[in-house]
């Protein structure tokens, strides 16, 4: 088996560069999905129903689209034709789903019809998100991967940045951040809007740069043999035969994505009653709130770029993986104590610990551990260790709501617990690699 050439720093870059568009996309989505419904009108004990909706249109697309894309070969690539579709859709959605409220329908009418983008959108990015991991492992060789990794990890964090930012940004300069009953405000719409244009615009540009492997010289570079092309691979065989990294990875991403589910849907109202003492969606402190929680989406991102950088530091990769998983762990705890909101940075810088180490290090060790004629449908699949997760957390949050109490702060700190049994976990992974495996 012929090895992969080094690629030099702007190659890696360019690969890569169209995640900085779809993150923001995402970020802008992880950011305001609860604000915006519940600004239509749904109960916080309902909150994590909506969503649901994301993570499986995540594990029914991501499959087939890893799949589908390990046997497509057309002139512009393998993978390139699935992200610029899957970004192109998401491009309308954007523009759809903020003005859910907008269209004069009743406030139950206006929820399925944010439900409904919410879950074409999800679709879409999901679409859109996972080629990039699969275009690093069909390009890049095992010496340089841990770099093209740390690359996507950097651009992701700055979308997420950029993403977060942007209604905080559009309040500051005047646009208005309150809006009439049932409707959301227009520093959330334009958000959007902005978000929209630059995915596109960046999707583009790693189109045009980016010119993957002709079929013959990839299977070389990753030594399929003629038998193995006509060999059938259907996700039942391929999860039969994984590798055990693949399962014990995805046991520690249980604990990693539940927790940050949670995160995702609880941060605004915990934060509007913990620090602006208001539980009312409709009131002007609680919109107040959800653009905070950008900027604490925000520092969390640059807490996850600045551990990016410590963490190759670490001679074990398991034990910097679950020490960041540790510091996320105390820094969601830490929101029940901290009611002031600029010490919250600390409580979010913490997360961004753990979230440095779940961008990279589960797509390393698994990249390692399989072969390139397989690689879209196992990081497909893969995907399922994301989604899963995200789903039983999601069916599970409201009753865990009632349980602790109704308070979303709470909700907060069980996440801390969650992240601190996926650093437990972290020691039973035993890392391997493609000839080891065979």
């Amino acid at each position: 088996m012929k090895v992969k050439p080094d690629l030099s720093f702007w190659k890696l870059w360019n690969i890569s560069f169209g995640f900085f568009g779809v993150q923001i996309a995402y970020a802008l989505q992880s950011a305001n999905i609860s604000r915006i419904f519940a600004t239509l009108g749904a109960d916080p004990h309902n909150l994590s129903y909506f969503w649901i909706l994301p993570p499986l249109a995540g594990i029914v697309i991501q499959p087939i689209i890893g799949s589908a894309s390990d046997k497509t070969w057309t002139r512009f690539g393998r993978r390139i034709p699935y992200l610029f579709v899957g970004s192109l859709f998401a491009v309308i959605v954007m523009c759809l789903l903020p003005n859910a409220g907008s269209f004069g329908m009743i406030a139950s009418t206006a929820m399925i019809f944010g439900l409904v983008s919410l879950m074409f959108l999800d679709t879409s990015i999901n679409m859109a998100m996972q080629p990039f991991k699969m275009l690093v492992g069909d390009m890049v060789n095992e010496k340089q991967k841990g770099l093209a990794y740390s690359i996507q990890s950097f651009l992701c964090n700055a979308g997420s940045l950029v993403g977060y930012l942007f209604p905080f940004i559009f309040t500051w300069i005047g646009i208005s951040n309150v809006a009439d009953k049932g409707t959301v405000p227009d520093s959330v719409i334009y958000s959007f809007y902005i978000g929209a244009a630059i995915l596109i615009l960046c999707v583009i540009y790693t189109s045009v740069k980016v010119k993957e492997m002709p079929p013959k010289e990839f299977e070389s570079f990753h030594g399929i043999t003629a038998n193995e092309k006509t060999e059938k691979s259907d996700f039942i065989s391929l999860l039969l035969n994984a590798p055990k990294v693949f399962w014990s990875v995805g046991l520690v991403q249980f604990f990693c994505w539940a927790a940050f589910m949670y995160m995702w849907t609880y941060t605004n109202g915990a934060i509007a009653d913990t620090v602006w003492h208001t539980t009312d969606s409709q009131s002007s402190h609680y919109q107040e709130a959800g653009n905070w929680v950008g900027i604490l989406f925000a520092v969390q991102a640059i807490g996850s770029v600045l551990w990016a950088m410590v963490l190759p530091l670490f001679k074990s990769r398991k034990l910097g993986y679950s020490l960041s998983l540790v510091l996320g762990g105390l820094g969601f705890v830490s929101t029940l104590f901290f009611t002031d909101q600029h010490l919250l940075f600390v409580s979010y810088f913490l997360m961004g610990c753990a979230w440095a180490a779940m961008l990279a290090m589960p797509f390393t060790i698994l990249t390692n551990s399989i072969s390139g004629r397989n690689m879209g449908a196992y990081l497909g699949l893969f995907n399922g260790t994301i989604c899963i997760p995200q789903i039983v957390a999601a069916i599970l949050g409201g009753t865990l709501l009632k349980l602790v109490g109704g308070r979303q702060v709470d909700m907060l700190v069980l996440a801390g617990i969650l992240l601190f049994a996926g650093a437990a976990f972290v020691f039973l992974i035993k890392e391997t690699t493609v000839t080891q495996e065979e």
